[in-house]
């Protein structure tokens, strides 16, 4: 059997851009000279490209995300998944996820969609209370939720995903257990539920920067991650991943291709892709990628080799991520010393040869890593 690989597709349009977000995205129609087809046909080629780079491959996980990939019709999304299956094998059983907004869908969209192939939908709830859509520029409103679900239960898709923002500024204790229950009660197989991070140069942290809100408050922060692992966990969801949580059998495939160090393919601006401890970028802006790509062959803007200790760090950073956790053999002695005091705290559990963060522990991963390594 040929080598595995996760190919993600980067669309980086959005109607809107939202005052939180620090991703690679552009306000359609606000670039010179931008044209989503030629972009389209950009993509068909980096596929080619990454084809000729790595031989045979079976492709298993494809994730289309962004920016708003359902602002691109149908068309376009056959276009891309030609291509791939052109060039590669993919899986009969293979994982293919959009991403979505649910003021960009309608029934007829995700009929189309869902008849390309594409079989996984993962949708920007972010919250059930208006003031706190308002607050994160979010165009929706919380009744259009139900009804993209809906809709894309009719079209046929049968694993569903809701994406959940907590600690926006404004949120109560109150309005996040409602936000958690209307998602529940919208019975998606999957929901991912994400602290709100201020990142640098945007709009929300600009706001924060001049007075206007509050930073987010970390014990607020972790008394609302509780309150999200023991409202998903009594119904029936089961964490995987320290944001995530899914009904048995609906893991995300992709993203756990990412936190298990597996091979990955990103295609589009500003993708990032990670080969045989090899990780590159390509250029950010649409137009420069395009170009790139016709004047040189290659979209990558940058490049870098991990050394064996760059490896460890990041394989240990996310495999304790994990529900998995982490074998003890990847460890170092001192290493593993320092994880069985973590043990001792009640951060980490040791069942066999593993050790798993505890729901104490998921609240301060990146530190226990930081604390462990050599």
């Amino acid at each position: 059997m040929s080598d595995c690989l996760s190919l993600y597709v980067h669309i980086p349009w959005c109607r809107i851009r939202c005052g939180y977000c620090d991703f690679n995205t552009y306000v359609l129609g606000a670039l010179p000279n931008q044209d989503m087809h030629q972009y389209v046909r950009a993509l068909r080629e980096e596929i080619r490209v990454a084809a000729q780079t790595l031989g045979d491959r079976r492709v298993t996980t494809i994730y289309i995300g962004g920016g708003t990939p359902t602002l691109m019709p149908s068309e376009d999304y056959q276009t891309i998944l030609d291509q791939i299956g052109e060039v590669f094998e993919i899986a009969d059983d293979a994982e293919i996820t959009t991403e979505a907004n649910p003021e960009t869908l309608t029934m007829d969209h995700l009929v189309r969609i869902r008849a390309t192939g594409v079989n996984r939908l993962s949708l920007g709830m972010q919250s059930s209370a208006p003031h706190v859509l308002t607050t994160l520029d979010r165009v929706h409103t919380p009744g259009r939720v139900a009804e993209a679900v809906d809709w894309a239960r009719g079209a046929g898709f049968t694993n569903l995903s809701l994406d959940l923002i907590y600690g926006t500024p404004g949120e109560s204790m109150a309005d996040w257990r409602d936000s958690l229950r209307t998602a529940v009660d919208l019975a998606p197989e999957h929901v991912s539920a994400y602290s709100l991070i201020v990142e640098e140069g945007t709009g929300l942290a600009r706001r924060m920067a001049a007075g206007q809100l509050p930073y987010p408050d970390e014990d607020d922060l972790a008394d609302k991650y509780i309150c999200a692992d023991e409202i998903l966990s009594t119904a029936g969801f089961q964490w995987y991943e320290v944001s995530n949580w899914s009904k048995p059998g609906y893991e995300c495939r992709h993203n756990l291709a990412y936190w298990r160090c597996q091979p990955w393919w990103g295609i589009g601006a500003g993708a990032h892709s990670f080969i045989d401890h090899q990780r590159w970028w390509n250029h950010k802006r649409p137009e420069t990628y395009i170009q790139a790509l016709a004047n040189t062959g290659s979209p990558i803007a940058g490049s870098e080799q991990l050394t064996a200790d760059q490896a460890h760090t990041e394989s240990v950073m996310l495999a304790l991520r994990l529900r998995e956790g982490i074998d003890k053999s990847v460890l170092t002695r001192q290493e593993r010393g320092r994880a069985l005091a973590y043990v001792q705290s009640g951060h980490l559990a040791h069942p066999g040869s593993r050790f798993v963060c505890t729901q104490a522990g998921r609240l301060i991963a990146d530190g226990i890593v930081r604390e462990i390594l050599d």
